[in-house]
């Protein structure tokens, strides 16, 4: 007998919400291509904070996760929900594996250890693997960095972000908001051990299957996922006119703020301060004003519309990019003009992926698997 599809009524988005996430998104690509030239030194990384985005993507994960399903458990089973998070997610991780993969023998030289000694059939192994989006050992490496996934690493986050939906599927949307709360302090207490102990001042990591990656990823994860479950169930919101421009600028300035001296712990003391307050506080006020027509309405829909495949479709670029600088010797100048063409190629890639694949395979598939009339959450 076929399952009867459910169907689930359309909610609104947070417009500002999803302009939030295209606006972090950006400063990631610019992020990553300065990062090569901080040569693994994490106090010269030009916009030093750009690697927080994942903590604030993870944030507002957590509030559009419990904004669009909380209140629909009474009409839809674990699966149903579980098929509702691939279709929206699912289908560019793939696209993200098969760039990866078209890039990869372009990215040979010393940067990058493994690649010109892996042979083909290794590599395709890698990218079926990497539509799965399962982790691989670090004993399956095929490019020297240890990544979980060595053809698009930012598909690490997308990993751990489906750990978040399980966990919430499985057990902790039942808990009540002050069960919740208590999980979610003890959860910034992980933060804030991570972020003053870690070795260099700072909550980078989660890419790899080991100890202590797999201690940061969660620690990265568990507090801003369900502090934005949290903060969406509590309503706590912030009105404030002009909410697009204040949030973007507190994104900017909380990604793009230099790295703080002096002792280790002070710049991971800023790093959870931004997570567990500053994230939050921009959340409420990017979920206190809601927006109709204009421009900033065009500009939020079309960053929210880009903003994960860019996130999810970049780094190839990027590893072409650094393996050309590091084995070239490029000076900043010379790959400063090249880092331009790389932005606006990546985010080129993105719209081409959004309007010509994504789109129209999440469409399909929500034809197929899903009721007519019902909506995928961003």
């Amino acid at each position: 007998m076929n399952e009867t599809p459910v169907v689930l009524q359309t909610k609104s988005h947070y417009q500002i919400l999803d302009g939030l996430r295209g606006v972090a998104a950006l400063i990631v690509v610019m992020f990553h291509t300065c990062e090569v030239y901080s040569n693994g030194n994490h106090s010269k990384q030009v916009l030093n904070h750009g690697y927080l985005a994942v903590d604030f993507f993870f944030l507002l994960s957590g509030f559009v996760v419990a904004y669009a399903y909380d209140d629909r458990w009474g009409k839809m089973s674990q699966w149903d929900f579980y098929k509702r998070r691939l279709i929206r997610l699912q289908p560019m991780v793939i696209m993200g594996s098969v760039i990866g993969a078209a890039l990869f023998y372009f990215q040979t030289g010393p940067a990058f250890s493994l690649v010109s000694s892996t042979p083909l059939w290794k590599m395709l192994l890698v990218m079926l693997v990497g539509f799965t989006l399962l982790p691989l050992l670090p004993s399956m490496d095929i490019r020297g960095w240890n990544e979980m996934h060595p053809l698009d690493g930012p598909a690490w986050s997308l990993f751990f972000e489906y750990i978040a939906n399980i966990l919430y599927a499985v057990g902790i949307r039942k808990l009540s908001n002050k069960a919740l709360g208590i999980f979610v302090l003890l959860s910034a207490g992980l933060l804030v051990h991570l972020a003053v102990t870690a070795p260099h001042g700072d909550v980078i990591g989660g890419w790899s299957i080991d100890t202590v990656q797999l201690h940061v990823g969660f620690a990265r994860l568990l507090y801003p996922f369900f502090a934005g479950v949290l903060l969406m169930r509590t309503g706590k919101r912030i009105h404030l006119r002009g909410g697009f421009a204040i949030c973007s600028l507190l994104v900017i300035a909380t990604l793009c703020m230099p790295r703080i001296g002096g002792p280790l712990w002070m710049n991971g003391l800023y790093e959870a301060f931004c997570i567990i307050v500053v994230f939050p506080i921009i959340v409420a006020i990017g979920a206190g004003e809601r927006i109709s027509g204009g421009l900033q309405t065009r500009l939020s829909k079309l960053l929210g519309d880009i903003s994960y495949p860019l996130y999810i479709t970049h780094y190839p670029l990027i590893y072409v990019y650094t393996a050309w600088v590091v084995r070239d010797k490029v000076p900043v100048r010379q790959g400063a003009l090249v880092g331009i063409l790389l932005f606006l190629t990546s985010v080129t890639i993105a719209y081409a992926c959004l309007k010509l694949y994504d789109e129209p395979v999440r469409a399909w598939l929500s034809r197929r698997f899903l009721a007519k009339g019902t909506s995928i959450p961003n």
